[in-house]
Parts: structure tokens; C-alpha cells; sequence
């Protein structure tokens, strides 16, 4: 149950955080990918199954903010979301620089994948907010990478 509750509060701050960012700009959602970061955590933390089950959630919930067609990025999140709880059994993570190409690497085959699957689906080209989103998967890792070392220290602070 404890584990279900960290997810909820990990999306519910996420969900806020992508709200503010749409009302102050449009284009702080394109920079950060937050609901990537709460899939690829909870899926190094549990495994490809969670990770995956999340990333459909996080990646529906994520359409929710975006410009385009919805389930699009649901359904490449859930690869992201398995890819980073299986490779991550496999290889150590854990190192910073390790960590921060980890996370760009997924973040970036997910942004492909996403960019992909909506140009076919949709005939509209894919919204870049004056090329923003480029810097997306870049921007992402960084703060990822910085938010997980965060976590793993106060995690071994805890009693």
C-alpha cells in the first residue's frame, strides 16, 4: 500500500507541477518531461512491470497537457517504462554520469518514438515550440540525474 502511495504523490506533484508550468508557459512543458522522470524512478525502483503499468498512466496523463493526439504518448512511455526497469537489472545506474546517459538515452527513444507514432497518426506536423523540444530529453536527464541522487541520499538518511 505504501508503495501505491508514493506513486500517487510522485504523479499528483507532477500533475501540479506540469499545471503551473502550462499556465505561466506552454513552453516549460516542452522542456521537461516529468511524468519520463516518475515512470523511469519507479521503474528502476520496481522493476519493468510497474514501470511499464506506470508509463501508460504517466503517459496518458501526460496527453492530457499536450497539443496532439491523445495515447500517443501513453503508449511510448510503457516502452520507456519497460526498457528502464529491465535494462537497469542489467547494468549499475547508480553513478551520476552512468545515471544522466541512462536517463537521456530513454528519454530521448522515447521522444523519437513519440515523434513517430504521432506523425503517423496525425497529419499535423509535430508541434516544437520554436525547437524547444529538442532540448527536452537533455534537460530531462540533467534533472533527473540530480533528483535521483537527491532521493538515493535521503533514502539512506532514513532510519
Amino acid at each position: 500500500m505504501r508503495n501505491f502511495v508514493k506513486v500517487f504523490l510522485g504523479i499528483f506533484i507532477v500533475f501540479l507541477l506540469n499545471t503551473i508550468f502550462s499556465k505561466v508557459s506552454p513552453y516549460l512543458i516542452l522542456l521537461f518531461n516529468l511524468f519520463s522522470l516518475v515512470t523511469i524512478y519507479f521503474a528502476i525502483e520496481k522493476g519493468e512491470i510497474y514501470g511499464s503499468c506506470l508509463g501508460a498512466v504517466c503517459g496518458l496523463l501526460q496527453d492530457h497537457f499536450s497539443f496532439g493526439v491523445y495515447g500517443v504518448a501513453g503508449l511510448a512511455k510503457t516502452i520507456t517504462g519497460y526498457l528502464a526497469g529491465y535494462i537497469s537489472k542489467k547494468i549499475d545506474i547508480h553513478p551520476f554520469f552512468r545515471n544522466f546517459i541512462f536517463i537521456l538515452i530513454l528519454v530521448s527513444v522515447e521522444f523519437i518514438l513519440w515523434a513517430l507514432l504521432y506523425s503517423f497518426i496525425s497529419p499535423d506536423s509535430v508541434y516544437t515550440g520554436r525547437s524547444l523540444i529538442f532540448f527536452q530529453p537533455f534537460i530531462t536527464a540533467l534533472l533527473g540525474s540530480v533528483l535521483f541522487l537527491l532521493f538515493r541520499k535521503f533514502k539512506r538518511s532514513e532510519p
